[in-house]
């Protein structure tokens, strides 16, 4: 695992959180990306006062997570590939599912995740592939009505939707794709887009992303 300088990530969560404000993004939640990074990074992005934490790995979550204390945890958003047998193993430590893509796992997480005796339910993104690159996760721009309605009828919490900007693309080049994600949850009523990452945050903010996701800015260059 690559370690981090907590004084350093502070330095630049201010930093991030300086582009987010110029951009218009005062609201919007920073999502620390600590995959590849040891349980120090995501104390420091405690520390640091980011809105939660975003992991691609299972084996690597549940590790890390088990060495953070109790009073230091952010918010785990799941934002990595999700293969439905690993969420029994990922469920005490995932809080939010960003990226969920299909119906299959909507039916494991909903089995696994929703606690009916308290009226827990676990809270979802859907994944949208608004790029069309076959490499990327996400459904299909037509798909995502029927996945939102089979996650409603799952007792889901639907809270938004999710993207991944274009791969070796300028940040103009992201925009239309985030502008599309915007337009489909506002009409579906959904609150939440989660889109922007490094090279192209600004881009995602001036077209409405309410969490961004950040990792390399925050803590460096991954080993």
């Amino acid at each position: 695992m690559t370690t981090v300088d907590p004084v350093s990530v502070a330095a630049n969560v201010a930093k991030v959180r300086g582009r987010i404000d110029a951009s218009g993004g005062e609201m919007v939640k920073l999502i620390a990306v600590t995959k590849s990074f040891g349980a120090e990074a995501m104390v420091a992005a405690f520390d640091a006062g980011c809105d939660g934490v975003g992991e691609n790995y299972a084996q690597e979550l549940v590790a890390k997570f088990a060495e953070v204390p109790a009073e230091k945890r952010l918010a785990v958003h799941f934002i990595g590939r999700l293969q439905t047998n690993k969420i029994k193993l990922l469920k005490n430590c995932v809080d939010v599912w960003q990226s969920v893509d299909r119906a299959e796992l909507i039916g494991e997480i909903a089995k696994r995740c929703n606690d009916s005796e308290v009226d827990r339910r676990a809270k979802i993104m859907l994944q949208v592939n608004t790029t069309n690159e076959a490499d990327k996760g996400g459904c299909e721009v037509a798909e995502i009505e029927n996945l939102l309605r089979l996650a409603v009828e799952s007792r889901l919490q639907v809270v938004g939707l999710m993207t991944v900007g274009p791969t070796d693309a300028s940040a103009e080049q992201a925009r239309p794709g985030f502008r599309l994600l915007r337009k489909i949850a506002d009409d579906l009523g959904l609150e939440h887009c989660s889109m922007g990452m490094t090279a192209d945050l600004e881009v995602a903010v001036e077209e409405g992303a309410t969490m961004i996701r950040v990792g390399s800015a925050l803590f460096g260059q991954r080993s």
